[in-house]
């Protein structure tokens, strides 16, 4: 499964077929069957691709999707969230973050060992306890269009996008920070229990956000940016 989360990671656009061939031809015994079935474990279906793990629900309220086109001029712009797998040396866990878009600043994240809605609910309520987006998006999952998600932006005002259906780069910037995520800290590791990978991902996170310069920010960090946003905003 961690094998199948690299190369998704590398190269999103493979589906099993691809998958189960560049794990033959790293000398794993697996064929195609066994592969797909890895896949569905991790939440991960290729519809032109896309980490399926959150399912949607036909009767839950979905939003349109209002960044096409949008040009992100300042923080609090768009905040968006997604959930990703994360494998450990015996299991795995879910990651779900709140980001910035505009600097590319994770407000808050959490760890959980199954996709109940709860955690979602959580880390959007200590996200919003730190200021308010504009726009909030997310993909259609049902973690993030039950009414009490739903809820807690419509009573702060804010306007809610979602992705669409099976359109894997609507939500680009936090795919760009999961993949960073990764390969910075994720796979340099084999966390041993939710524990070890909470601890790590903290100090991964503190880092990322005070430390870590990016390019497309003029080689400044996400914190740095995120804050006199906020700052000039006063």
């Amino acid at each position: 499964m961690r094998m199948v989360d690299e190369i998704y990671t590398e190269s999103p656009f493979y589906g099993s077929r691809r998958i189960t061939e560049v794990l033959i031809n790293q000398g794993y015994e697996i064929n195609r069957k066994r592969t797909q079935r890895l896949m569905q474990m991790m939440g991960i279906k290729v519809i032109y691709p896309r980490p399926n793990l959150s399912k949607p629900d036909n009767s839950h309220r979905k939003f349109p999707y209002l960044l096409k086109g949008m040009k992100i001029e300042d923080v609090n712009d768009v905040w968006s969230t997604d959930i990703t797998y994360i494998p450990m040396k015996s299991g795995f866990l879910y990651l779900v973050a709140v980001l910035d878009w505009f600097s590319r600043y994770v407000l808050t994240w959490k760890l959980s060992n199954n996709l109940e809605s709860s955690f979602c609910i959580d880390v959007l309520i200590e996200a919003l306890e730190m200021g308010k987006p504009k726009i909030f998006n997310s993909d259609q999952g049902t973690q993030f269009t039950s009414n009490k998600f739903l809820g807690i932006l419509e009573t702060h005002n804010v306007r809610i996008s979602m992705d669409g259906k099976g359109r894997a780069f609507d939500n680009i910037f936090v795919e760009r920070l999961w993949r960073t995520v990764k390969y910075e800290e994720v796979y340099c590791k084999a966390y041993e229990s939710f524990e070890e990978a909470r601890e790590n991902l903290n100090d991964y996170f503190r880092f990322y956000n005070g430390n870590r310069l990016h390019q497309s920010l003029g080689y400044k960090t996400p914190g740095e940016v995120f804050l006199k946003g906020n700052v000039a905003r006063l």
